[in-house]
Formats: structure tokens, C-alpha cells, sequence
């Protein structure tokens, strides 16, 4: 009888959940209108929902299949998955899931891509400089299992809750690991300022200052709400020295301060495909004509940003897209400019690794000798 009314409040979710706001989201506010339910029932009710929607695009004839094929992908309630054997198959394909494998980027394996929807990610952590031991003691003493990548990057499970065992932000920040492989592009370059054009919760710019802590930081984004979170974020990081301004980038008659940096991040807004594994039911609500709209923005965005890189600068361009569209054409576009050259591209490919999965192309504005 319990795993019937858990199966029968996940679907009534799915019923009324229109993929307006993100879900987790959501379930925070289904659950707090719904106090009869235990911990042990929220757990499990939000497992079915995100199994219903790691499916992806496999079609069945009502929720409550779906679910339940769901339920036996995902293969972590293992009570439930006894209770619910039966001798029909709960049959799924991992092709189904992701449907649009003509518009990947070059080098993503479609099939381990789709596969990693099934796979709960993992919640990762770099490790800020000199906490290193500092944060491996709290993690062992409260018997949280780790797994130690280089560049102070640690895995650890994803429900973990990681701000009550360290300080975030000031000991290390939540930062997932193909987006601190990220840095590895900045190595060997001059770096005295600094802008995040698109900056949103700050954690690149946490990572630039830490590997270039003389450098002079500059961050924008297009909302006040953004850049006053920012500010509370970089105040726990110890960083209190930086530039900040609110401008809409995609708006070509926005204006900037009169100065130019010699590094610009442009981490735009995108897709966000490659981060799906954690937000599959922004898989399922996704229109592919969106992809169009989004390279529309980026196109904007990188535009107005290079006009404010110096002589001899370099130029970082990041999406977490796995779009053919927004990452490889996007770099043609840049290249289109004839004072751009294309340093390096690389496609972080984080769905082996239960991660998320990148493009971040680093460029110079220093034209090919010759």
C-alpha cells in the first residue's frame, strides 16, 4: 500500500507540473503543501518524477507505465522495483532518449550520452587554494566518501549536503567539474584584467581569481538581482576587490565602461543540454527551434564583448550546450572576425564521468603571422 500512494502522488505531480519553473523547485513547494508526507516519501516520490522524465522521448501509453519503466531504469528503489515485478517488461531504449543526434557536436558518443540520463550525477567541489587538507579532515570526519580529482576538484555524492560540513565559498566552491577543466585553457597566458561578461552566480570568476590573484576582476551580467547575489558570494570567497555593472549584452545599443581587459569570459546563455542529467525535465520540454534563439543571443553577446578586448588579449568562450550550433558554428562566427585566431576548442565530454558536459574555446585577437 505505501508504494502505491507514492507511486500515485508521483503521478499526480506529473499531471499538474507544466515545466514552467525548474523542478526541484516545484517539488519544494508540492512537498511543503503537503505535510503528511514523510522524508522517506519525498525521497522516494521525487526519485519516480525524475525517472519519469530521465525517459526522455520513449513514448508510453499512460504516466503510471512510464513511470514504472522509469522506476526499473534507474534501478535505486530496489524495495519498490520488487514490489512492482511482475512479468511484464518495463521496457525503455536509450537511443529514445535524446532524439536529436544529427545536431550534436563533433565527438559526443550518442549512446553513452543518453545513457548517462540514467545516472545520477555527482556533486562536485574545487577545493579553494590551501584548504585542501583543511577540507579533506571535514569531509572524513563526517564520514562522507570523496573521490580527490587533480586541481583541488572532489566528487561527492549527490544529495550530500556540503555547506553544513564546510564553508562554501571561503573552503571551496560548488563548481562542477568540467566547468573547472575550464581553467586549464587559461594556463601559460598574461592575465592583469579581468572581465566576466556573463556572470551569473560568480564561480568562474572565483576560479580566475584564484588562479590569477593579482589579476584586476570586472563582472557584469543583465539583472541587479544577479549581481547582488554575486556580491554576497564573492563577500564569503574573500574577494573584495573587483568591478561590477548591470548591462544586457544582447542589446546592441547597451553600454560599457570606457576600458578594455585582456581577458573576457564569455560563459553565455544557452541551451544548458549539457546539464540536462540533472534537469531532465528541461530535456522534455525543449523545442529545438530554441537552439536558433539561443545562438541568436550568443551571437550578440560575443559581438558586443569583443569590442573590449585588448590588443593581444584572449577571449574564453563557454557554453554547456551539446549543440552542434552553439558551440562549433559559434566558433566560426567568432572567427569571422579576421583579428580573432582560434587558440584551442575542446569538448569536455562530462557524461562519462557523471558530470556535465562542456564547450569552452579559448581565442586571441593577435591575427596568424603570415
Amino acid at each position: 500500500m505505501k508504494y502505491d500512494n507514492q507511486l500515485r502522488y508521483a503521478v499526480n505531480i506529473i499531471r499538474e507540473y507544466d515545466g514552467r519553473f525548474p523542478l526541484s523547485i516545484w517539488l519544494k513547494d508540492f512537498f511543503k503543501s503537503n505535510k503528511q508526507m514523510g522524508s522517506t516519501d519525498r525521497k522516494t516520490v521525487a526519485e519516480l518524477v525524475y525517472g519519469y522524465f530521465r525517459l526522455g522521448f520513449n513514448q508510453y501509453k499512460n504516466i503510471e507505465e512510464r513511470m514504472l519503466a522509469g522506476l526499473f531504469a534507474g534501478n535505486r528503489l530496489v524495495e519498490m522495483i520488487e514490489y512492482f515485478k511482475s512479468g511484464k517488461d518495463h521496457e525503455f531504449s536509450i537511443d529514445k532518449i535524446f532524439p536529436w543526434s544529427d545536431l550534436l557536436s563533433d565527438g559526443i558518443d550518442h549512446g553513452a550520452f543518453c545513457a548517462s540520463f540514467l545516472i545520477q550525477p555527482d556533486l562536485f567541489l574545487r577545493v579553494r587554494p590551501g584548504k585542501e587538507n583543511e577540507v579533506g579532515d571535514k569531509l572524513k570526519a563526517a564520514g562522507i566518501e570523496y573521490t580527490k580529482y587533480d586541481g583541488g576538484c572532489v566528487a561527492l555524492p549527490n544529495a550530500t549536503t556540503s555547506g553544513k560540513i564546510i564553508r562554501i565559498n571561503e573552503e571551496a566552491v560548488v563548481q562542477d567539474k568540467s566547468s573547472q577543466q575550464t581553467g586549464y585553457l587559461l594556463k601559460n597566458i598574461f592575465v592583469k584584467d579581468v572581465w566576466d561578461c556573463c556572470a551569473a552566480s560568480g564561480g568562474k570568476t572565483i576560479m580566475v581569481h584564484d588562479l590569477f590573484n593579482e589579476a584586476e576582476l570586472t563582472v557584469s551580467d543583465k539583472r541587479e538581482s544577479i549581481i547582488s547575489n554575486l556580491k554576497v558570494r564573492f563577500k564569503e570567497a574573500g574577494i573584495n576587490k573587483y568591478h561590477s555593472f548591470i548591462t544586457n549584452l544582447s542589446d546592441t545599443r547597451a553600454e560599457l565602461p570606457d576600458w578594455e581587459y585582456d581577458l573576457i569570459i564569455a560563459d553565455v546563455p544557452c541551451s544548458g543540454s549539457g546539464t540536462w542529467s540533472r534537469t531532465p525535465e528541461q530535456l522534455c520540454f525543449f523545442k529545438p527551434d530554441k537552439i536558433s534563439y539561443y545562438t541568436g543571443l550568443q551571437q550578440q553577446i560575443v559581438s558586443k564583448a569583443l569590442t573590449k578586448l585588448t590588443a593581444g588579449g584572449h577571449f574564453l568562450y563557454i557554453t554547456c550546450s551539446v549543440f552542434r550550433q552553439e558551440n562549433e558554428d559559434m566558433v566560426q562566427f567568432i572567427l569571422s572576425d579576421k583579428s580573432i585566431r582560434l587558440i584551442k576548442k575542446e569538448l569536455i565530454k562530462g557524461y562519462t564521468e557523471k558530470a556535465d558536459t562542456l564547450f569552452a574555446a579559448i581565442f586571441t585577437n593577435a591575427p596568424a603571422a603570415g
